[in-house]
């Protein structure tokens, strides 16, 4: 019996645990790490970039000032800036202001983003002396103003073309190349390879903030351009002063040293299904909400919109996208978490495709689009919970028993606290919520009326309707 007891006695040691794996496990137990041992795997903040204490609860305006008024000029804008403040407009983005390459020139005027000269004023808009003078009146308005950027290619008649064409990319038989994929034949690629192309941009971007008063840029194709390029653009310019920078992108990683706000593109093409019947609820907030939460920094601010100039003049109206979902979704995008985006006409109730090479003014007149946003961004200058980034609050789910149909949500900050609730769809629906969170007394933003909740509420909500209740 003594060799299979001893065989026995093997098999049982062999499944005890190895001690070579115990060390640290007891050494835990026995005393807590040292301090110093720890520094590696302390947390850092998400992102180093100090937004501008204006930009807390801040909304932008994008101005196409080629069809904004009959004159197309700075000054001819000048005139509507009383209306935008009224509005509660912050930040005016005006699109680049830079003279327009000749050479492929499309349509009659040209593409606002074929660029003849980083230190030009595209003469069709007045000179620089104008333009300095609108940036001031903008100031004295109370409001920003950043300007449109075109950092990863030029005209093809660039005065750079002539003085450094090794600063652009070349295709293998030796030409300038255009951006690949794309039908871009009236502008070339810049080569950010070389260190003194990187110098003469960051150089002109300085100017503009040191000579003209602008408060930043918005940032073309950010993507385009490598990150360490615009980190080092950032750091450069806070030497100067607080700025802005809107990257247009959606890559996270631009938020942790350069941009404070990045686009967001999926949640527009989201909600553009969605009002189109194409997607469910679920797939919103599973998908969108989900990544914005868990992928993107909390402080990176994301700039939300229905419109903008290429979705407007190369994907329909926001009629045509957005149909009687349009309020619903403008709202939506003034409450969510996000810095919200108001395109030239929006207001007006703009129904038609601004052609974009060409002159095509914006017609002008009183629509019911101007008192919703007003409103809206009254109610996020006012209330913390709005407010943008780590200022404001959080989403935060509301529990009921419509997911197909409701999105509800709310935002809490600094003892404010905002519930949005929509039906995001074209059916009537009666919700019940299971929120004890969420009670107390709320005044609805748009009728005015009284609404105290206890926890478990029944709403009423036609086709595409939605309530802002805000907490009194």
């Amino acid at each position: 019996m003594r060799p299979l007891s001893f065989l026995f006695l093997i098999v049982l040691l062999s499944c005890q645990p190895a001690e070579k794996n115990r060390p640290l496990l007891a050494a835990t137990k026995a005393a807590p790490q040292a301090a110093d041992s720890l520094a590696p795997y302390q947390p850092q903040p998400e992102t180093a970039v100090v937004h501008p204490e204006w930009l807390k609860n801040a909304t932008i305006y994008e101005v196409n000032l080629r069809q904004y008024t009959p004159e197309g000029t700075f000054r001819a804008f000048t005139e509507h800036l009383p209306r935008l403040k009224a509005m509660g407009v912050d930040v005016i983005w005006l699109m680049p202001v830079q003279p327009i390459g000749q050479q492929n020139r499309k349509g009659s005027l040209g593409s606002y983003y074929a660029v003849a000269d980083y230190y030009g004023v595209n003469p069709e808009f007045g000179d620089l002396e104008d333009f300095r003078a609108l940036v001031t009146q903008i100031h004295d308005h109370g409001m920003h103003v950043i300007i449109d950027w075109v950092a990863n290619h030029t005209a093809r008649d660039n005065v750079l073309v002539q003085q450094h064409p090794e600063w652009f990319v070349k295709t293998a038989d030796g030409r300038f190349a255009t951006t690949p994929w794309r039908d871009y034949e009236d502008i070339i690629e810049l080569d950010y390879a070389q260190a003194g192309l990187r110098r003469f941009m960051t150089e002109a971007m300085k100017w503009w903030v040191r000579e003209t008063g602008i408060d930043g840029f918005r940032c073309d194709m950010a993507s385009f351009v490598p990150t360490d390029f615009w980190e080092n653009l950032r750091r450069e310019l806070d030497a100067l002063r607080p700025v802005f920078l809107l990257a247009e992108s959606e890559s996270a990683d631009l938020h942790r040293r350069a941009f404070d706000a990045t686009y967001t593109w999926k949640l527009w093409d989201h909600l553009h299904a969605f009002a189109q019947g194409k997607e469910n609820l679920e797939r919103l907030t599973g998908l969108y909400f989900a990544e914005h939460v868990s992928a993107f920094p909390r402080d990176g601010l994301r700039m939300t919109f229905i419109d903008n100039h290429d979705k407007n003049s190369w994907e329909g109206t926001m009629f045509s996208n957005f149909g009687a979902a349009l309020p619903a979704m403008i709202t939506l995008c003034a409450t969510m978490d996000g810095i919200p985006l108001v395109y030239s006409g929006q207001e007006a109730g703009l129904d038609r495709s601004l052609r974009f090479f060409d002159k095509d003014t914006i017609v002008w007149k009183p629509h019911p689009f101007e008192r919703l946003y007003t409103a809206l961004f009254d109610l996020k200058h006012r209330n913390p919970a709005l407010w943008n980034g780590a200022r404001g609050g959080p989403m935060i789910r509301v529990p009921h028993d419509q997911p197909r149909q409701v999105l509800a949500f709310s935002r809490e900050a600094e003892g404010q606290k905002v519930v949005s609730v929509f039906n995001l769809s074209p059916a009537p629906v009666n919700v019940r919520f299971s929120a004890p969170a969420e009670t107390g007394n709320y005044r609805e933003l748009f009728s005015g009326n009284l609404v105290t909740w206890v926890g478990q509420d029944t709403l009423q909500l036609g086709a595409w309707d939605y309530r802002i209740l805000v907490r009194q």
